[in-house]
């Protein structure tokens, strides 16, 4: 492994309540940085600290998995992945890959595609043999295609950018 590499590992509902503030600080700046991922500017801690308590909440429960990239030498925060395992009784199979988030500061270093390797075997790992995703960015279909994900197609308007401006979401899909 590189020491560049980022270290992928899953955390768990205390560790995620633990790091709310950080967790928070990443979603800013995604979010700042043009991601749309469910929120407008302008963003606030208390808006993204709560978002994180429900994801902490959905770890507790086992509807989620939350992976998360960090930096080899010092720890910090790097990038998330999440697995929404709680899917409606006739999906039992299927998983939707959520908020892939990497901090701006260390995009283009493989973080993204460390975390997509992750985040599929964990969804392996928890009997899920299809994984669904949508996005809003070139950059980020870009990396999802090199994944081996297929585009389904695209709906134009489908949400709003984090400046308030409609958007177009392109989903994915990937059998496991």
């Amino acid at each position: 492994m590189n020491e560049d590499s980022p270290r992928i590992r899953r955390l768990g509902a205390e560790e995620a309540a633990r790091r709310n503030t950080e967790l928070a600080g990443l979603l800013i700046d995604c979010v700042e940085g043009g991601a749309s991922v469910g929120f407008l500017l302008p963003v606030d801690r208390e808006r993204t600290g709560a978002f994180w308590r429900m994801v902490a909440e959905g770890l507790a429960a086992g509807t989620r998995i939350l992976l998360v990239a960090e930096d080899r030498a010092d720890g910090s925060l790097l990038g998330t992945v999440q697995i929404v395992l709680g899917q409606p009784e006739n999906q039992p199979h299927r998983g939707d890959l959520s908020k892939m988030l990497v901090h701006r500061r260390a995009r283009r270093r493989g973080v993204g595609a460390a975390l997509m390797n992750a985040a599929e075997e964990a969804a392996r790992s928890a009997g899920k043999t299809l994984l669904v995703l949508d996005t809003s960015t070139e950059e980020a279909e870009r990396l999802y295609e090199r994944a081996g994900w297929v585009r389904t197609g695209t709906v134009p308007g489908y949400a709003l950018m984090p400046d308030g401006r409609p958007g177009r979401t392109t989903f994915f899909h990937k059998h496991l």
